[in-house]
């Protein structure tokens, strides 16, 4: 499974396409209104109804997802934070099934790399149009990704970051969690690129990148595509608060050159550390760890996205979708 298949899942000319709907109930304040706007806007763009399926807290959405490609769905719906967008890449990775993000987390990397945020008029639109591109993954033992793993201080800040906060002021909670960490002691790493000989350095962390948006919206990494063939390897080696404010600032005015991080391209990527570290794919937590191997599976994965041409951009034209969202709703209101 190096790839998904060349059949496009939906196009203009299916103009029913078969959906299912992966949700994490815990993540929707009200998820009979929830379902009632999914449906309508779905019925609205002459879509049959979709199959829904609820996430477990022993099944964040991998298993449901897969029973939805069994049931014979050509667009999976993935509501919910990192965690059961994460489940849903891991198993339409390699099917001709395309994934679209409903985000109801506050994180959720995927959807701020697709300019979505936590709107559901927008994702319900960029799924209709039928705008979609094929990605890459990563992969880490059984999971895939599609944004981005790291190990060190990036998994450090997502577990340092309540759930209380994120819900009360949104994404900014993240930089609370990042400020406990600021002056925490370097990790001691070794990186080795495609079986090439280590790197070694004192890094604070190492992320490695399909694409290149953190969260807020930040882009981190400017060269980094979705659909290249190549992850970018990111090794953070700040020591001091001056150093973090110099990187912030570069990151912020996207600078093509970022003091105190160097950027490698690779198709396997291994990194070992001299303790056990926090770990992280897409957001979502892992178990902590002395190392991450990840790899590279190309053009792995069908994505519903605001514009289908090649840019290395996935949130071209997410605004404007947004408005079409509305409208969308509104009809499926009047019906």
């Amino acid at each position: 499974m190096d790839g998904a298949d060349d059949k496009r899942p939906v196009t203009a000319e299916n103009r029913t396409p078969r959906s299912a709907v992966v949700v994490n109930p815990v993540k929707v304040a009200d998820l009979d209104e929830f379902r009632r706007i999914v449906d309508g806007a779905l019925d609205a763009a002459g879509w049959p109804a979709p199959t829904w399926y609820e996430t477990t807290v022993e099944d964040p959405g991998r298993g449901q997802a897969e029973e939805a490609v069994k049931a014979g769905a050509e667009v999976v719906f993935a509501c919910g934070g990192d965690g059961t967008v994460m489940a849903c890449v891991t198993a339409l990775a390699g099917t001709d099934v395309a994934l679209a993000v409903l985000p109801q987390g506050t994180g959720n990397l995927l959807a701020a790399n697709l300019g979505l945020s936590n709107d559901l008029a927008a994702g319900l639109e960029v799924a209709v149009e039928r705008g979609m591109r094929r990605l890459d993954v990563g992969v880490v033992g059984d999971n895939c990704f599609a944004v981005m793993a790291g190990m060190g201080f990036d998994a450090q800040m997502l577990d340092s970051t309540s759930e209380t906060t994120k819900k009360r002021i949104g994404w900014p909670a993240y930089l609370v969690g990042a400020a406990r960490h600021l002056r925490d002691r370097p990790m001691r790493v070794s990186v080795r690129i495609d079986g090439r000989p280590p790197l070694r350095r004192r890094a604070r962390s190492v992320l490695v990148a399909n694409v290149g948006r953190l969260q807020g919206g930040v882009r981190l990494l400017t060269d980094a595509e979705p659909d290249d063939g190549w992850l970018d390897v990111a090794v953070l080696t700040p020591r001091t608060l001056g150093h973090w404010l110099a990187l912030g600032w570069a990151v912020v005015r996207r600078r093509g050159s970022v003091p105190r991080m160097e950027v490698f391209r690779a198709r396997t990527v291994e990194i070992a550390s001299n303790r056990p570290q926090p770990r992280q794919l897409d957001g979502d937590l892992i178990e902590p760890g002395r190392s991450l191997t990840a790899t590279i599976r190309p053009e792995s994965l069908w994505l519903c996205v605001p514009r289908p041409e090649d840019d290395p951009d996935l949130a071209v034209d997410a605004d404007a979708a947004a408005e079409r969202g509305e409208q969308l709703i509104e009809e499926a209101r009047r019906e």
